[in-house]
């Protein structure tokens, strides 16, 4: 059985770490990444994803450079993302030193897109991040634009799509619950999980290492990822970690 997978988060803007409450990246929390992924690296994380959250796609090259400082001293699979909008970029974000890559609202607009990087760099590179919000009705819609603009589009149906083109992984997060410290949107995750064929990464929402067994017992999720708690709890990922193990979860060891 493939063990469970313990993921950071890292979101980035203008070069710092910022905290992310219903995609609203306003408060710093490091001026300085390096110090965020040190610690991501000494405690017993699995995977870290490292997001430009940034407002425009012009501060590429300073992204890029984060990344090189980053990747020189990052020990785990690294999955980088944000503004990821043609091939070419994406290559030069592996080159950098990611292990792979997240797309979004390229994906979406383009699904083809998925299929031109799966082709090219290998369906295990390409991960798609699933923004999703209740509408009025109750039902998951994809939201895109750093999730600003809502889709007419049902997010299980997009997830599935996703996987028909080339997904390797899905990053699911809940708008509706990033950064309200309640946890995961379980029933969003499950749903997901049980309707596609490659692994799913539930984001949004943690404030409790339970809130992690949950993800991943009730959620059905082959990997639980957060960012806000874990900058601001010291040893935090080897706590959280141990909890999970200790709840008899299949995680890699200490």
């Amino acid at each position: 059985m493939l063990k469970k997978r313990l993921i950071a988060v890292i979101l980035i803007r203008n070069g710092q770490v910022v905290q992310s409450v219903r995609f609203k990246h306003t408060n710093i929390i490091h001026y300085d990444p390096v110090h965020a992924l040190e610690s991501f690296n000494r405690w017993a994380v699995d995977e870290i994803v490292l997001l430009n959250v940034s407002r425009d796609r012009q501060g590429h090259q300073g992204f890029v450079d984060v990344l090189k400082r980053l990747s020189a001293s990052c020990f785990v699979p690294l999955a980088v993302g944000g503004w990821v909008d043609d091939v070419s970029y994406a290559r030069t974000l592996l080159e950098s030193g990611a292990d792979k890559v997240v797309v979004n609202t390229k994906a979406f607009e383009e699904p083809e897109f998925i299929t031109a990087l799966s082709n090219r760099f290998g369906r295990q590179c390409v991960m798609v991040s699933i923004d999703a919000r209740r509408n009025t009705v109750g039902e998951w819609e994809v939201a895109v634009n750093r999730g600003r603009d809502l889709r007419a589009a049902k997010a299980v149906e997009w997830a599935q799509t996703a996987v028909s083109f080339g997904a390797g992984e899905l990053l699911v997060n809940s708008l509706d619950y990033d950064g309200n410290r309640k946890g995961y949107d379980l029933e969003l995750m499950r749903t997901i999980a049980r309707n596609v064929t490659v692994p799913v990464i539930a984001m949004g929402g943690v404030f409790t290492w339970q809130d992690l067994c949950d993800g991943i017992q009730k959620g059905e999720v082959d990997a639980v990822a957060a960012a806000n708690i874990f900058h601001y709890t010291e040893h935090s990922t080897k706590k959280a970690k141990a909890y999970l193990i200790e709840a008899g979860l299949n995680f890699r060891p200490l």
